[in-house]
C-alpha cells in the first residue's frame, strides 16, 4: 500500500480508557492510547476527564486535525500518526525511533539532518520499508541527551 505524503485522517472513534481509533485516508487504522501522551504533554491535562476526552471531533472533509473546540486543543494528524507508529511498532528499535520523532515533532528532513542521513532513509524507517537498526535507535537516544544538555 502506498504511504501518504502527509498524514490525514478519514475518521476517528473515541474508545474507552482514553483510547481513540484513528482511520487514515490511506486505509491504515490504529488504536492510540492517550494516557502516555498525557504524561508527556502537560498541555493535554485537561483531556484527562473521560467526558471531556469524548468530545473529540474531526472536521468533516478535512482530516488534518483532531480537536476539542471547547478547550481550544488541537492535535495534528501527523503528530497522531507518529504517536500511533510509536505505540504500535513491531520492535524496540522502531518504537524508539518513532517515539523520538513524535516527542520532538521532527519532520523527515529535520530527523535526517539530526542523524546525518537522507530523508529517503528516514522515510523508509518511518514507513517500515526498512528495519530500524540498533545504532539508529541509540543515535536517537544520544541526540536526545545532547538536545537536553543544550536546552538546560
Amino acid at each position: 500500500m502506498a504511504h501518504m505524503k502527509r498524514a490525514r485522517l478519514a475518521g476517528i472513534e473515541v474508545l474507552a480508557e482514553f483510547k481513540m481509533r484513528l482511520k487514515f485516508v490511506d486505509g491504515e487504522v490504529y488504536i492510540l492510547d492517550f494516557k502516555p501522551l498525557f504524561d508527556e504533554s502537560p498541555g493535554l491535562a485537561r483531556l484527562c476527564d473521560s467526558k471531556v476526552f469524548a468530545t473529540a471531533t474531526l472536521i468533516d472533509g478535512e482530516g488534518w486535525t483532531v480537536e476539542w473546540p471547547a478547550l481550544d486543543i488541537q492535535i495534528g494528524a501527523d503528530t497522531l500518526w507518529l504517536d500511533a507508529q510509536a505505540q504500535n511498532a513491531a520492535d524496540e528499535n522502531t518504537r524508539i525511533f518513532a517515539q523520538w520523532r513524535a516527542r520532538y515533532g521532527l519532520s523527515l528532513s529535520q530527523a535526517a539532518q539530526a542523524l546525518g542521513m537522507t530523508s529517503r532513509t528516514i522515510s523508509a524507517y518511518g514507513t517500515g520499508a526498512r528495519p530500524v537498526p540498533r545504532y539508529i535507535a541509540l543515535a536517537c537516544k544520544g541526540w536526545e541527551v545532547e538536545h537536553h544538555r543544550r536546552v538546560a
